[in-house]
């Protein structure tokens, strides 16, 4: 399993087609994108901590600034818990939608040949440069590294689908934007119905 996380951050091919060819490694794909949420997870904890910890002061000179009248009681207050909730949720089910729509698209819009199993098996392990995002609760760098993390994750996730489809690169480029921006959706609409479950009063 390291081998094969490793192969991913390398962005080998050779690794992808056997992760693809091994329907066993659907746990590990799991267990990456566990891992992966746990992570970012404990990253988004420790990032409300620290930004609880230094909001009240800023939001304190804000509120001066706007007067006498504006009630501080009503800006909510990030829960660490809530936090690592959201991002452990929303990588896990980002992984699921996400997984299941380029099956879907690949398969029923392109004609590729692929089974669900490795859709989750490659965009599982796809996930794997996100392990960037635990470090998120350092002021700046943190930030960088998990977009950097991001957007090498969703290399890894082009040339995985690519090895999983058996598609050529503008149809598997079609297949992820498209994918991907109906699993942000879906994200995101279940973060704002969730969100009030995330937040404490300040």
């Amino acid at each position: 399993m390291l081998q094969r996380i490793l192969g991913v951050f390398k962005l080998d091919k050779a690794t992808f087609a056997e992760i693809e060819a091994d329907q066993t490694a659907t746990t590990q794909a799991a267990l990456v994108v566990i891992l992966v949420a746990v992570v970012a997870g404990i990253g988004a904890a420790l990032a409300a901590t620290m930004l609880n910890r230094t909001l009240p002061g800023v939001m304190e000179g804000l509120g001066d600034s706007l007067g006498e009248g504006f009630d501080m009681s009503l800006v909510p207050q990030l829960s660490p818990v809530g936090a690592f909730l959201n991002a452990l949720i929303g990588a896990l089910l980002s992984w699921l939608v996400w997984s299941a729509l380029t099956y879907f698209i690949g398969t029923k819009v392109f004609n590729a040949t692929a089974d669900m199993g490795e859709m989750l098996r490659v965009i599982g392990f796809a996930q794997a440069p996100r392990l960037l995002s635990g470090l998120g609760f350092i002021p700046c760098l943190g930030g960088i590294l998990g977009f950097v993390g991001l957007i090498w994750a969703l290399v890894a996730s082009f040339v995985g689908i690519r090895e999983g489809l058996d598609l050529d690169t503008g149809k598997t480029l079609a297949t992820i934007v498209i994918a991907f921006i109906g699993a942000w959706l879906i994200s995101f609409l279940v973060g704002l119905v969730m969100a009030p479950l995330f937040a404490i009063a300040s």
